[in-house]
């Protein structure tokens, strides 16, 4: 804690009497006065004389959460604070925990607004992995501020170069493979989907690291826009589809984590951009659309379009011998009505790497929640005249056909993870504003880090 900083003591409410013992009498009447009990997430600003202010009072959960301190950013007055010596400041875990809350707290989506007010700075204290925190957050702050972005900045070109972007700032290698050039290419399906677009259909590659270490493949839905396509969603439903490229946000800002981290991986990201759009050459219910694998998807509806595109990466990905298989889509929302908006479904091939997941979820507050790959429902995406169709009959188990869909084209020899998320803050919460959120990347990011070891 700097002497300029303000001092925030950071208390549970069983630690509340005991530091108040040491505290001046005016203090100790002030803390009564507005009867403080140290609640999680509530705080109290505690005057000096001359006007200013002499420290914050500020509750914490038991155990402490990540976001016990989110709020303060924006609820405190312009300044530096500090976190002062309490009890849970001991712990080296619960410090970065609240550090990293603190600046999940600042978060502002302010690209096109010029009156964002300051947030409140927080001085990391001395036993935290302060660069291990700005790389959490700024992994997720490229997730926000992607999802955020609208449609009309955020296509597939545009998507494309934040890619190249990063890669570039990491020395890594980033091809696009773009309209036609997919059909050259044999990415047939993620041409069917994108094809009746203004901004080109394509397929975003990056690969980094050492090729002799273990090669993880991150794909990553980029669906830019989602008008549903021919099967038109109603306004209601489209209001917020250009969140409907949140699984590439997640891939980008994990790989961002794992390229800075050094993570002793050999990284593929591939990202499929397309806009479902509506003209004359956008693909129809009952069309037959091929893919990298040969197997032949019948378009039941054109609104399951995210499933359509993965196909062809996660084939792609396929092709690199990986060792571990991720994708990110905000694919059904029938995961969305088994489990809600804030929890991410996790299907998974692999029990130990599902049970590693779900571990880190719960250690770094980023849960996710594990959905059956039931081979009892394969029969509901057969299709009538091709392979495969997109879209099940009935709609029941929606989540699970969806995965089921994906698993047809995932690698047999390689664990395999499908997160099937909401990627949205429907409403705000301390550390977690309205809007695109990052939710499994700790989770994901802490697995990785564990498996595979920094450079």
């Amino acid at each position: 804690m700097t002497d300029a900083a303000i001092p925030i003591h950071a208390l549970a409410a069983n630690d509340l009497a005991g530091w108040l013992e040491g505290a001046p009498s005016e203090v100790q009447a002030w803390v009564a006065a507005h009867d403080f009990k140290a609640k999680p997430g509530a705080h109290l600003v505690v005057p000096e004389n001359g006007g200013g202010i002499a420290g914050v009072l500020a509750g914490l959960s038991e155990p402490t959460s990540l976001w016990d301190l989110a709020g303060l950013a924006k609820a405190l007055p312009s300044g530096t604070y500090a976190l002062a010596p309490t009890p849970a400041m001991s712990d080296a875990g619960k410090a970065e925990a609240l550090m990293l809350g603190w600046i999940l707290g600042s978060y502002a989506f302010d690209k096109y607004r010029d009156d964002t007010p300051q947030a409140a700075k927080l001085t990391p204290p001395a036993n935290v992995d302060l660069a291990r925190i700005e790389i959490l957050a700024e992994a997720i702050y490229t997730v926000r501020d992607l999802i955020n972005t609208p449609a009309n900045d955020m296509g597939p070109t545009a998507l494309a170069s934040a890619a190249k972007d990063l890669a570039g700032r990491f020395g890594a290698n980033c091809d696009v493979t773009i309209g036609d050039a997919l059909l050259d290419d044999s990415y047939p399906a993620i041409h069917a989907v994108g094809r009746a677009a203004k901004d080109a259909p394509r397929l975003i590659e990056i690969t980094w690291g050492d090729p002799k270490h273990p090669t993880v493949a991150l794909v990553g839905k980029g669906v830019c826009f989602d008008s549903g396509g021919l099967d038109i969603k109603p306004a209601a439903g489209m209001k917020w589809m250009k969140k409907d490229m949140g699984g590439a946000a997640h891939v980008l800002g994990i790989a961002l984590a794992v390229m800075a981290m050094k993570l002793k991986v050999h990284l593929k990201v591939l990202i499929p951009a397309v806009e479902n759009a509506i003209s004359g050459d956008a693909m129809r219910p009952m069309d037959v659309v091929r893919t990298r694998a040969g197997i032949s998807i019948e378009i039941g509806n054109t609104d399951a379009e995210g499933r359509v595109i993965l196909a062809d990466a996660l084939t792609r990905a396929g092709e690199s011998n990986p060792e571990l298989v991720i994708d990110f889509a905000t694919l059904t929302g029938a995961a969305r009505v088994a489990l809600g908006t804030e929890l991410p479904a996790l299907f998974c091939n692999d029990d130990s790497l599902a049970n590693a997941l779900l571990a880190a979820g719960t250690d770094t507050e980023d849960a996710l929640w594990r959905m059956p790959l039931w081979p009892g429902y394969r029969k509901m995406i057969e299709g009538k005249v091709a392979d495969i169709t997109n879209s099940a009959e009935g709609g029941y188990g929606g989540a699970i056909t969806a995965a089921l869909f994906l698993e047809r084209f995932a690698p047999k020899d390689a664990a395999w993870a499908h997160i099937d998320l909401m990627a949205w803050n429907v409403s705000s919460k301390p550390g977690r504003p309205e809007g695109g959120e990052a939710m499994g990347l700790r989770a994901f990011v802490a697995t990785l880090a564990e498996r595979y070891g920094r450079a």
